[in-house]
């Protein structure tokens, strides 16, 4: 052989050892010590390798024994030692890369484990390969401690890779949408009003709770988690609390659920008359009050209205803040129960002593009290008469002779009075009280024996366009309208009468309101005429009326 023909030989040889550089080979154990194995790949000098290369997980121990072919990767042919450089990690990295590439092009899932941290996410090991999990990656939810799922092989999808520059991006969050979608899609087909499923408290609003059922969420509305009173979801519930619900409601096409967990439960308002008849006594608590009353549970999801009007005997027009308190314990009495409303209708009042019933028993009508005048209106007097308990006299019940309004002016706020009880209104809670009751009537005192019909001599006191007014008797007046002052049409003069003059007249009607007198001369003089024809004849006769009338005059006169 010539020595051209021996330096190409030797230039192929080289040129081929070369090329392994950067490969991954198979290579004979041939050796093994306590902490390396001695390789060969076929070279003219061994490789080493650390045994930990070869361990199945990180600590253990390496399962090797001289004889077993291995794949090594090819760093450098010969170091300064003259020994051959190989890689057991690199070599499992090429292969790792090899087969991930392929599954990357598939689209298909890969296992690895998180291992470490890294600035913005998580560190993965991929059968040998390192990859990049981006902290917005790990989960559909941020996780506020990933440490339980570091170190447990799971899936992954690969988002991105580059061989070049040894880069690849995984995701978990991917396979768990992936996979959440594929539940959801199973969950809604088989769906159905009435399951009972679990599920995890994913918000909290104000309105109530969106519960994850794996993939799909429900909204358990505020009204439907318990059934008792709740103001604000987050008292019965936290975000990440596992809970049982019932579907209450699915529309397919909108896929939107409605959920509840009070249903679950016994309902509370199942032979609620027979729990709480009407007119018993319980003890309950205060769980809101409105301007219109009080809310009081008896029971976990049995609450009665107190109205403000049931709340108190004589505390009128005060809100009913200002009588009960928020979770204060009261006694209740029941008024009434309406199961199909799921409405308890309750009073705190019942189960105290009414005052008015207690006033009236002491004070009844016709008796006599004292006390303050608290306020003056512009129709009356209000006199207190116990701590709770005013009585009012009418303007009009103030004094016998006076005006209403000059009666009133006469009493002063602070005054102290006695009065008689005119009546006792213990339903609408009113005591009508009266001060000129407490003497009597000098008006009834003044007529006597004049009623209605009779006949009296009065005096004329005025003379009126629309007639004449007179006076009977001391304190008693009356009035003669225009067409009652003559039978005769022409005798129906105001002005033919004179103050002072004596005048004969029939009461027609007595007005003890007004206080006044309504007569007729007119009436008079037909009842005398009736009288006279009856008693001396009549003008068949051959006897005038006027004579008739004029002995019954004089008659009368004579009586007089």
């Amino acid at each position: 052989m010539t020595n051209e023909s021996f330096a190409a030989l030797l230039e192929e040889s080289l040129g081929e050892n070369d090329s392994l550089e950067g490969t991954v080979v198979k290579g004979t154990v041939i050796n093994v010590d306590s902490d390396a194995a001695l390789i060969d790949v076929g070279l003219k000098a061994e490789g080493r390798v650390a045994l930990k290369e070869f361990a199945p997980a990180p600590g253990q121990p390496a399962e090797l024994k001289i004889g077993d072919t291995v794949e090594v990767y090819i760093e450098r042919l010969e170091d300064k030692n003259g020994e051959a450089v190989l890689s057991r990690d690199k070599a499992k990295r090429e292969e790792a890369w090899k087969l991930l590439e392929e599954q990357f092009n598939a689209n298909e899932r890969v296992q690895g484990v998180i291992f470490g941290r890294v600035k913005g996410g998580f560190t993965v090991d991929l059968n040998g390969a390192v990859a990049f999990l981006p902290g917005s990656q790990v989960d559909i939810r941020p996780v506020r401690d990933i440490t339980p799922l570091m170190g447990n092989p799971q899936p992954f999808q690969i988002l991105k890779m580059d061989r070049s520059r040894g880069n690849i991006v995984v995701s978990r969050r991917a396979v768990l949408e992936e996979t959440r979608a594929e539940q959801r899609a199973e969950l809604v087909e088989n769906l159905k009003e009435g399951q009972v499923l679990e599920g995890v408290v994913k918000n909290i609003t104000d309105y109530g709770a969106f519960v994850d059922l794996g993939g799909v969420d429900g909204l358990l509305h505020v009204t439907d988690i318990s059934w008792k009173r709740i103001n604000h979801p987050s008292e019965a519930l936290s975000i990440g609390q596992t809970v049982n619900v019932q579907v209450i409601r699915f529309n397919a096409e909108t896929q939107r659920i409605s959920l509840g967990m009070k249903q679950l439960e016994a309902d509370p308002w199942e032979g609620v008359e027979a729990k709480y008849p009407i007119n018993a006594k319980f003890t309950g608590r205060v769980t809101n009050i409105t301007d219109y009353g009080a809310f009081v549970e008896l029971e976990p999801g049995i609450e009665g209205l107190v109205h403000v009007s049931e709340m108190s005997w004589v505390k009128k027009n005060v809100h009913p803040g200002k009588i009960v308190s928020t979770s204060q314990e009261v006694e209740v009495m029941v008024l009434d129960v309406d199961p199909a409303k799921r409405r308890i209708s309750l009073g705190i009042k019942q189960c105290m002593d009414n005052p008015w019933d207690s006033f009236m028993d002491k004070y009844p009508q016709g008796a006599e009290v004292e006390g303050e005048i608290k306020n003056i209106t512009e129709f009356g007097l209000f006199i207190g008469l116990t701590d709770d308990i005013d009585g009012m006299v009418h303007m009009s019940d103030i004094d016998w002779d006076l005006a209403p309004e000059e009666a009133l002016a006469k009493y002063n706020k602070g005054d102290v009075v006695k009065a008689k009880v005119l009546d006792v209104d213990v339903d609408n809670q009113r005591i009508s009280l009266g001060i000129k009751q407490l003497s009597g009537d000098p008006f009834e005192e003044a007529l006597g024996d004049i009623k209605r019909g009779a006949t009296v001599t009065c005096t004329v006191t005025a003379v009126q366009d629309n007639g004449i007014e007179v006076a009977i008797a001391d304190g008693v007046t009356g009035f003669i309208r225009k067409s009652d002052l003559s039978r005769d049409r022409s005798e129906q003069r105001p002005d033919r009468f004179a103050v002072g003059e004596k005048v004969d007249a029939k009461v027609t009607s007595l007005d003890k309101g007004s206080r006044k007198l309504s007569l007729s001369i007119k009436a008079f003089e037909s009842d005398l005429e009736k009288e006279a024809m009856a008693n001396y004849g009549s003008t068949d006769s051959g006897a005038s009326l006027g004579d008739i009338l004029g002995k019954a005059l004089q008659e009368k006169a004579s009586k007089d």
